[in-house]
């Protein structure tokens, strides 16, 4: 197994006298310093100034290289009142996430063809799954900001936002298609394309 031989690869940038593991270079384990597995800063609330009103703070292999291969990578996620964090997936991870301030809607859907939303309202302290490559969402429900801190079972969970992806492509996905897809008319697909 690639992992326990490379517990101690960090990702580097430079190729030079490296190996490839998991998609990046890895520095020589004997040159491994304490910055490799250090991070700061998720004391920092997040800037929720923008239409959806949150703010997700990442440390991933990009911002710890010493996580690579490890399998593990962690979020902060700032609300606005009413803020949210839209529906998206990890399709590289399984997320679970606790509530550190607030009141979050939180909730994921199952696969097709079931399409069941599984939801619930969480407060401080509480903890929910979001399985792997599902897509999930949370809501602040609360007058209040809320936190939350989420760790994931990738150092690279990747993530994709669902409306961004399919109304934001580049180059864009046809209207007419879309419109269809979703039972829209082709001006509303349009319209919903210049917004992302």
């Amino acid at each position: 197994m690639i992992q326990a031989h490379c517990r101690t690869l960090v990702a580097i940038d430079e190729p030079k006298h490296t190996v490839f593991v998991k998609g990046r270079f890895c520095k020589n384990p004997n040159l491994t310093e304490a910055e490799d597995f250090f991070s700061q800063g998720l004391n920092i609330p997040g800037n929720t100034s923008n239409l959806l009103g949150f703010n997700v703070t990442t440390v991933n292999v990009d911002q710890i290289p010493g996580l690579n291969t490890l399998g593990i990578s962690l979020v902060r996620i700032d609300y606005a009142p009413h803020g949210q964090n839209p529906p998206h997936t990890h399709p590289r991870a399984t997320e679970i996430l606790t509530v550190l301030e607030g009141t979050l809607y939180v909730g994921f859907i199952t696969s097709n063809t079931e399409n069941r939303l599984i939801s619930k309202t969480h407060r401080k302290g509480y903890v929910y799954v979001f399985p792997i490559g599902l897509i999930h969402f949370q809501f602040n429900v609360g007058k209040t900001d809320a936190v939350a801190i989420a760790a994931l079972s990738s150092e690279n969970p990747g993530v994709i936002t669902i409306a961004n992806a399919v109304f934001g492509s580049n180059p864009p996905i046809n209207s007419d298609f879309l419109g269809r897809a979703f039972l829209l008319e082709k001006k509303a697909v349009e319209y919903l394309q210049e917004l992302f």
